[in-house]
C-alpha cells in the first residue's frame, strides 16, 4: 500500500510548463564537435555514430524505458544510444549496491525520485573512491540550465554539494507547496453543520468536537458507529499524534528536532511540552476519541473507515490529502464533506504545523560513474542539463505534448494566483492503456513552486480537475505556522566519519520515542511515574552523541 501512496502521492505532485521556443533539436554532438557542410570531394559527411551509454534504472508501473516516447526523443536529440540495466523497484537498492561491490557497474544511475536514490552517505564514500565522477567541471563547460538553477536556488547547490565542494550527484528538487506542509487534519464539515459547531480553534474545542461527533449520531443512523478521529501509520501526514502535538511543542513527524534561536540543536521529545502534548492526547484516547486502529493500520485499513459502505463513519482524518482516506473520483458526494482544519491553538497559545522541504530529497538520483568516457559524461550531463529547463522538466516527468499535455484554451486558470497558465493535461480516459510517454519520477530534477505554479486547474476544488486548487487552498492554512527556526536536516551532510553511526542512532531513538509515545497514550506507562526513565532511557540510546554529531554538521553548514 505504501508504494500505490508514493505513486498518487507524484501524481498528485506532477506538474508541467513548456516554454516555447526550448524545443527542437540539439545541433550540437555530445561531444561538442560542429557538423561541417561537405569535404574536398562534395561528399556529405556520414552522422556521428551514437554514443552508447549504460545506464542502471529502476522500472516503475506502467512505463517501458526502452520503448519509451521521451526515451526515443532523447536519443534523437543527443544522439544517444542507451543500453539499460532495468530492474523492478523491489530489490532494486540491493542490486545497485551489489553492482558497485563487485566493480561490475554501469556509466550512470539513473533512479526514481523519492523511492530508490544513493544517499548522502553513499554518494560520499563513492565519490570519495573515485567511483562517482565529481560532476562540477562538466556542468560549468556543458550544463547552463543546472549552473543557472543552482545560482537561482541556492539550496538546491546546497543539496547537491558535499562537504569537499564536490557535486558527485543529482536529486530531486521539488517545491510542492502542498506537501511541505504534511500534517493537515480534515474533519467532517457536514457533520459540523448538522450539530451546528462552529470549527475548533484550540485544542479544548477541538476535544469537545470530537465529543459531539461521538455522542450525538451526527450520521443520523441511530448507531453509536461513529469514529471521531483516525489515521495510519504511514507517511503522507497520516500519523495523527503530530498535528495534535504541535499545539504544545514543534513535531517534526521524522526526528523530533528542534533548533533553537541561536543554533542549537535539541530534542523536542524530553521536553515538559512533550509530556503535556501526551497528556492532551492521552485524554483523547481515553475518552474514546481516537480509533485505536489511527496507532496500528496501514493507509488500506484507514481508508475502509472513510469509504464505509453502511454509513458515514469519520469524523475527522489525518493526511497530507484527503485522497489517502476518501474517494475523490467524480460522483463521490463523501468527498466534498472533508475539509482542511487550521492548526489548532495549545493552552500555552502553541500552534505549530509540521513543515519539511516538500519533495525535496537528499542525496542523488542520477551519478555518473568512472566507467563512462569522457563522450559519454558530456552527453550525459547535457541530457540532464535539458531536464533542467521547463520544458524538459515536462516532457521527462509528465508525458509528451499532445500525448499528456496541451496548449491551455481561453478561460483556463493557473494554480498560482498570479500566474500564467502554461500547460494543460490531458486526462487519461477510462479504460486507457498506459500513455507510455514521460519518465515519471525518473524525470523529476527540477520543479520550483513558480514553475508548478503554472499549470492549468478546474475552479472547483471538489472536481477532479480541481483537486490541486483543493490542496494548494488548504495549505494556505498552515503556511506561516511553522517555527522561525527549523532544523534543516535534509541539507546537512553529515561527516562520512560519522555517518554509520548517526544513522543507527537515529534509527534507535526514533523507534523509542514513538514506542514511548504510543504507551504513554494508551496507558501502558504512566506519563507521572515512568516519565523521568523514559528520559533516561533516551540518554542511555545516546541521545546526546546524536545531537552532538547533528550540530557539528549544522555549524559546517551554516557557515
Amino acid at each position: 500500500m505504501k508504494k500505490s501512496l508514493i505513486s498518487l502521492l507524484m501524481l498528485v505532485t506532477v506538474f508541467t510548463v513548456v516554454i516555447s521556443g526550448c524545443s527542437g533539436k540539439n545541433t550540437d554532438s555530445p561531444s561538442g564537435a560542429q557538423a561541417t557542410s561537405g569535404n574536398a570531394s562534395g561528399n556529405t559527411p556520414a552522422a556521428a555514430a551514437p554514443v552508447e551509454v549504460s545506464v542502471f534504472a529502476v522500472q516503475e508501473s506502467g512505463i517501458d524505458i526502452p520503448t519509451n516516447k521521451f526515451t526515443t526523443f532523447l536519443q534523437d536529440k543527443f544522439n544517444i544510444k542507451f543500453d539499460w540495466q532495468i530492474n523492478p523497484s523491489d530489490g532494486a537498492k540491493e542490486k545497485r549496491q551489489i553492482s558497485l561491490a563487485s566493480g561490475d557497474y554501469p556509466d550512470a544511475y539513473l533512479l526514481t525520485a523519492y523511492i530508490d536514490e544513493f544517499s548522502q552517505g553513499d554518494v560520499l564514500k563513492y565519490g570519495q573512491q573515485g567511483v562517482l565522477v565529481p560532476l562540477n567541471d562538466l556542468i560549468d563547460k556543458y550544463a547552463p540550465n543546472i549552473k543557472a538553477a543552482m545560482e537561482k536556488t541556492p539550496a538546491l547547490k546546497t543539496l547537491n554539494t558535499a562537504p569537499d565542494g564536490n557535486i558527485y550527484g543529482l536529486g530531486a528538487y521539488t517545491e510542492c507547496f502542498h506537501c511541505s506542509y504534511p500534517n493537515k487534519m480534515w474533519i467532517n464539515t457536514e457533520w459540523l453543520k448538522k450539530l451546528n459547531l462552529e470549527e475548533p480553534k484550540t485544542t479544548e474545542e477541538f476535544k469537545q468536537m470530537l465529543e459531539a461527533f461521538k455522542t450525538q449520531d451526527p450520521n443520523g443512523n441511530g448507531k453509536a458507529d461513529e469514529v471521531p478521529l483516525s489515521g495510519s501509520t504511514e507517511d503522507f501526514g497520516v500519523r495523527i499524534i503530530p498535528y495534535l502535538m504541535n499545539s504544545f511543542v514543534y513535531d517534526d513527524d521524522r526526528n523530533y528536532l528542534n533548533l533553537t534561536p541561536d543554533g542549537k540543536v535539541e530534542s523536542a521529545a524530553i521536553k515538559p511540552e512533550w509530556k503535556e502534548g501526551l497528556t492532551y492526547i492521552k485524554s483523547l484516547f481515553d475518552a474514546g476519541l481516537i480509533d485505536p486502529g489511527a496507532f496500528t493500520q496501514n493507509a488500506e485499513a484507514f481508508k475502509k473507515i472513510g469509504e464505509n459502505a453502511d454509513a458515514e463513519i469519520l469524523g475527522a482524518g489525518a493526511g497530507m490529502h484527503p485522497a489517502i482516506f476518501i474517494n475523490i473520483d467524480p460522483g463521490n458526494t463523501r468527498s466534498a464533506h472533508y475539509n482542511p482544519l487550521a492548526p489548532l491553538t495549545g493552552p500555552s497559545g502553541v500552534s505549530f504545523a509540521t513543515h519539511d522541504a516538500g519533495g525535496v530529497s537528499p542525496g542523488a538520483k542520477f551519478v555518473i560513474t568512472n566507467k563512462a568516457s569522457e563522450e559519454a559524461q558530456i552527453a550525459l550531463i547535457k541530457m540532464v542539463d535539458y531536464m533542467f529547463t521547463p520544458e524538459g522538466q515536462t516532457n521527462s516527468a509528465s508525458g509528451m505534448k499532445g500525448i499528456d499535455w496541451t496548449d491551455p484554451g481561453e478561460g483556463d486558470v493557473a494554480l498560482g494566483k498570479d500566474s500564467k497558465p502554461v500547460i494543460k493535461q490531458i486526462p487519461m480516459a477510462e479504460g486507457e492503456a498506459p500513455r507510455n510517454a514521460g519518465w515519471s519520477g525518473m524525470g523529476h530534477f527540477y520543479m520550483p513552486k513558480e514553475y508548478r505554479d503554472t499549470f492549468v486547474q478546474g475552479t472547483d476544488i471538489y472536481a477532479s480537475n480541481g483537486y490541486e486548487r483543493r490542496l494548494y487552498d488548504a495549505t494556505l492554512l498552515y503556511e506561516g505556522h511553522e517555527p522561525k527556526d527549523l532544523f534543516p536536516l535534509w541539507s546537512i551532510w553529515i561527516d562520512p566519519s560519522d555517518i554509520d553511526e548517526a544513522s543507527m542512532l537515529q534509527t534507535n531513538l526514533r523507534n523509542y520515542i514513538e514506542q514511548n509515545e504510543l504507551q504513554f497514550i494508551t496507558g501502558n506507562k504512566d506519563l507521572n511515574k515512568d516519565w523521568d526513565a523514559y528520559v533516561k532511557g533516551l540518554k542511555d540510546l545516546k541521545l546526546d552523541r546524536y545531537l552532538e554529531i547533528l550540530q557539528k554538521a549544522y555549524d559546517v553548514s551554516a557557515k
